[in-house]
């Protein structure tokens, strides 16, 4: 990786220095960058990096050496509830049936080593054996209490702050945005992990050497793509997932199976990647499934587990000599490993399994120890301060190296940038993603027209009669509700971005509000276009009252319930961890919101213990601001002499009958009722409902702030379950 100090515009980068690099230490990163470009130019742009892998001086200072001693690591198997009988109790005098206890399944059992800057360490095994819980052990991603032993770097003992500053983690799947380009996903990332004190030009820079040194050079304009967009290889896919995590030049880099579901051309060539990353500067640390051969030999060091144990610790050349003592001799021709991981597999069937190997592995490290002459006895300040000093970043480090007598973890800030840029870069990033795929809003705006059109020619220009006031009210049940559950599109959107989420903040690339902000600002555009839409087509479509003042509360408050409607449907899939479960809570919740709305039944007959599902429902608020929009009029009047007869059996009698009943009541009542005196205004229609509490502006506020409070809910869920650790 490149060696960038963050310093000002004016300072040349490191890695287009043209001095070469002194002493007989390993290329540093930033030569084999320059020797990249050299070939770049050389070879008409044929982006090759010719540099000898296997290649290490003998006497070569190691800065810093990663040791891992007695790790130990427990989890609970899931309790088995099967029956079991007791013997009969003294005391009670009668026999009694209980559950048997959980019991507890060792993954790591006092594994100890160590990996040296330089290397690849590369931890073997079968499926089972503990591999991916020992590179989670190493990399901090076991919660603390959980994890016996010790792990140091330098003899030093590693704070969560530091451990995020100077390594990196590679998961097995690559989690990656597909109508991204591999040029503008590795240039996203740099935006996330390099300081703002570097310039824009000074980043693009660093990602284009990036692209060479990976070898995705022709891949580079090319979108990720997925399955239904084509896109690049599995091979230069999993190098951009490690030029993500590589892209602030991390001391410690760990990789989980970088290899999986690759071929071997493409293993090869990933490995030789994580190589070049080693020599550089780095110490690499990953798990493999089967090594081929040729990956073997750019491996430096191995260790081999069984069952959370340790059978082989050492470099690949020890591997002849150490099951030749161990009486099983590996055959001139045959693949070191498979013959390894055959062997173990088939001690692990028999009845003593590799308790045999554990031991002799144990002795034979004691005769084979290797003398501790690597080191230089630096501390893990001095080491770190040195490694920024030539130009390493430390995700946002500066190059002054603090004095003796500063707190080294103090100059290295929790975030590269400040919160501002992190909103800018991620709300650019999530635009650049949903314009690639238009027609994603099409099919959602194509929804949102068909439905308003639909009610808008089945509410045809509805009068002021009673049908008419029903109809009304039936139309903003209905309305309201649906721009609900057109929200409820917004279920996958996080549920597809979540780990992705979870890989970039666990190593602080941004702050968790950030993406919260960032994601809000950029669903607000379609929400607005979204609700205009609607609006448009069904409010002069269905007759509403007001006006043009009338149309914008209604567009306003159409807005508001979309704001809500997201922002709830955001907030369960931060919760919510699987798509259809997802949209069954959220299609059960809306139809509860829509039951106890006021429309069904009105809140005075609402039992008490139900009422309190009234206030909290998302559909009552704009359900009532649009009742009050229409029947706010006192003047207007929805139900006129004989009209007082349409929604009882009356309504059947000729005219001429109902005017001569309007004859009779005014003589019991006392008043004139004639065919024209108003009887009903909107008003009094909106007592009927039970719509007296609130104004009508104060319900499109209340179901404003229900948007911000699950976007709260939703940060919450984001700070408690994003936690990639184990337990």
């Amino acid at each position: 990786m490149s060696r960038v100090v963050a310093a000002d515009d004016n300072m040349s980068l490191p890695f287009f220095s043209p001095e070469p690099s002194s002493g007989t230490s390993s290329p540093s990163f930033a030569k084999l960058l320059k020797n990249v470009g050299d070939t770049r130019i050389g070879h008409n742009h044929q982006h090759h990096v010719d540099v000898d892998l296997t290649s290490q001086s003998a006497d070569r200072s190691v800065p810093f050496v990663l040791s891992f001693n007695d790790l130990t690591y427990s989890v609970k198997v899931r309790r088995k509830f099967t029956w079991r009988r007791v013997p009969s109790d003294p005391i009670v005098g009668a026999s009694s049936e209980s559950l048997y206890s959980s019991k507890t399944k060792t993954l790591l059992n006092g594994i100890s080593g160590e990996a040296r800057d330089g290397e690849i360490l590369a931890v073997l095994g079968a499926s089972g054996s503990g591999k991916s819980t020992l590179i989670d052990a190493l990399a901090n991603r076991i919660a603390k209490g959980s994890l016996k032993g010790n792990v140091t770097l330098n003899g030093e003992v590693l704070n969560s702050k530091m451990q995020k500053a100077i390594s990196a983690y590679v998961m097995q799947d690559d989690l990656l945005f597909p109508m991204l380009t591999v040029e503008e996903t590795l240039m996203f990332a740099a935006e996330f992990r390099l300081p703002r004190s570097l310039s824009k030009s000074k980043k693009n820079l660093r990602v284009q050497a990036l692209i060479d040194q990976l070898g995705l050079r022709n891949a580079a304009k090319t979108v990720i793509g997925d399955e239904g967009h084509r896109g690049i290889s599995g091979g230069e896919r999993r190098r951009v997932s490690i030029g993500i995590d590589i892209i602030h030049d991390p001391i410690l880099l760990f990789l989980d199976e970088p290899t999986s579901g690759l071929d071997s051309t493409s293993a090869l060539s990933v490995i030789k990647v994580l190589k070049r990353i080693a020599q550089s500067g780095s110490m690499v640390i990953m798990t493999l499934h089967q090594p081929s051969y040729r990956l073997l030999r750019l491996l430096d060091r191995l260790l081999f587990l069984s069952r959370g144990q340790t059978v082989f610790s050492g470099s690949p050349a020890m591997l002849p000599s150490f099951f030749a003592e161990f009486g099983h001799p590996i055959p001139e021709h045959e693949n070191r490993t498979e013959f390894a991981l055959d062997l173990i597999r088939e001690l692990e069937g028999s009845a003593g399994g590799t308790r045999s190997l554990v031991e002799f592995n144990k002795g034979f490290r004691q005769r084979k120890a290797e003398p501790r002459t690597h080191t230089t006895g630096l501390s893990l300040k001095e080491a770190i301060s040195a490694s920024i000093s030539k130009g390493k970043l430390v995700s946002g480090a500066t190059s002054t190296t603090p004095s003796s007598g500063s707190n080294l973890v103090s100059t290295i800030p929790t975030f590269a940038n400040p919160f501002w840029v992190e909103l800018l870069v991620l709300a650019k990033r999530s635009m650049t993603n949903y314009r690639r795929q238009p027609e994603l809003f099409g099919i959602r705006l194509g929804a949102v027209l068909v439905t308003g059109f639909i009610l808008a020619t089945m509410f045809w220009q509805l009068d002021n009669s009673p049908k008419g006031v029903q109809e009304r009210l039936g139309f903003f049940a209905f309305a309201m509700s649906t721009t609900f559950y057109t929200c409820a599109d917004a279920l996958p959107v996080f549920l597809q971005e979540r780990f992705i989420f979870m890989r970039e903040t666990a190593y602080n690339a941004y702050r968790r509000s950030s993406y919260v902000l960032s994601h809000s600002l950029v669903a607000l555009p379609s929400l607005i276009i979204l609700s205009l839409a609607f609006a448009a087509t069904t409010f002069w479509g269905v007759g509403l009252d007001g006006g043009l003042m009338g149309f914008l509360f209604y567009f306003l408050i159409v807005l508001a319930a979309f704001w809500a409607g997201s922002s709830f449907v955001t907030f369960l899939s931060g919760v919510v961890p699987h798509v259809m479960l997802g949209y069954t809570i959220v299609v059960a919740i809306l139809a509860y919101f829509l039951l106890f709305s006021g429309f069904f039944i009105n809140r005075d007959r609402i039992p008490s213990y139900w009422i309190w599902f009234h206030y909290i429902s998302l559909v009552k608020y704009p359900y009532e601001a649009v009742l009050l929009n229409e029947f706010s009029d006192p003047t207007k009047c929805f139900i006129k002499g004989v009209q007082i007869f349409d929604n009882t059996p009356l309504v059947a009698v000729p005219q001429g009958m109902k005017v001569r009943l309007l004859a009779t009541m005014s003589k019991s009542l006392g008043m004139r009722i004639t065919s024209s005196t108003c009887l009903t205004t909107g008003y009094e229609i909106l007592q009927q409902q039970g719509i007296t509490d609130l104004s009508k502006w104060n319900c499109l506020w209340v179901t404003v702030a229900w948007g911000f409070f699950f976007r709260i809910l939703f940060y919450f869920s984001l700070l408690l379950g994003s936690k990639n650790k184990r337990r």
